[in-house]
């Protein structure tokens, strides 16, 4: 058994059996309509919600882990003997990693705080579920894996991230405030594709006219993962199994190789971004070993 924990939160969609066999702890976010406050981490699945974004006129909101939610996932494990290093969601569109730093300090009043390591990710989704696993690889030589070589591993991962997705319109980012470095391209009179990344915060790459020319960006854009070294791969969608179906295929010829994992974008980064989200990123397989 590890000495290390690792924790994240609910935002890396990790299939779920995939975080518990990788020994994941997480930390749910919030989301909800009108006064609703839902765990995300209680769906089985995210069809319904997606039904309601797309009718309901009103804008879902969303909320970061209280200091009392990571302070109840993490004393248990302190408790255990073991040290924490904890992963969370870009702090350029969430308050997750400083409301993590927040309660890495109350621990720090009570002389635990030493043990704890918050690392803002940079990052969401299927960037933050590979470091996930990068940290969750290097915690496993127990008992010589010790907090700072988890660490390690995760920041070496960051580096070497990287992951793009395209979207169906702006409209969603626009409606939630998140639409970061994209701002730009909010109000352009064309139809547009737009495809973007996540470095910190939204950041865009490129505009394409047509769902076919984004698709063939995304396989374009594995290849070039690919003759990067990157090759721990993944592919995430919103509502797009088709599509993923699809890239997924396109990418097996790209690699040579099954991927890391796919799933579903669920609510929480799903309100900003909105149905038909098709992402793909990779690290070098060897940072999962």
């Amino acid at each position: 058994m590890s000495s290390v924990a690792v924790v994240s939160d609910t935002t890396n969609y990790l299939p779920r059996e995939l975080a518990d066999r990788e020994g994941i702890h997480q930390v749910s976010l919030y989301f909800g309509w009108q006064g609703e406050r839902l765990r995300e981490s209680e769906l089985d699945g995210f069809d319904a919600f997606y039904e309601r974004l797309r009718k309901d006129p009103n804008v879902p909101t969303t909320s970061q882990p209280s200091i009392g939610d990571f302070l109840a996932v993490w004393e248990p494990l302190l408790h255990e003997g073991k040290d924490i290093v904890s992963v969370h969601l870009a702090g350029g569109i969430s308050g997750t990693s400083e409301s993590a730093h927040q309660a890495q300090r109350l621990l720090a009043e009570r002389g635990l705080g030493e043990r704890v390591e918050v690392i803002d990710g940079e990052t969401a989704c299927g960037g933050t579920g590979l470091l996930l696993l990068a940290a969750a690889a290097a915690a496993l030589p127990a008992p010589v894996a010790d907090r700072q070589t988890v660490e390690q591993r995760v920041r070496d991962a960051r580096k070497a991230l990287k992951i793009w997705f395209c979207i169906d319109t702006l409209e969603y980012l626009r409606r939630g405030g998140r639409v970061g470095k994209a701002q730009a391209w909010i109000g352009s009179t064309l139809k547009i594709k737009p495809i973007l990344s996540l470095e910190y915060e939204i950041t865009p790459v490129e505009r394409v006219r047509t769902s076919r020319r984004a698709f063939e960006r995304m396989v374009q854009y594995a290849q070039e993962l690919h003759d990067s070294g990157a090759d721990g791969w993944v592919v995430q969608h919103i509502q797009a199994t088709d599509q993923a179906e699809r890239l997924i295929d396109r990418c097996r010829e790209v690699f040579g190789c099954e991927p890391v994992f796919t799933s579903e974008v669920g609510p929480v980064i799903g309100t900003y971004t909105g149905p038909g989200l098709l992402g793909v990123g990779a690290i070098p397989r060897s940072l999962l070993a």
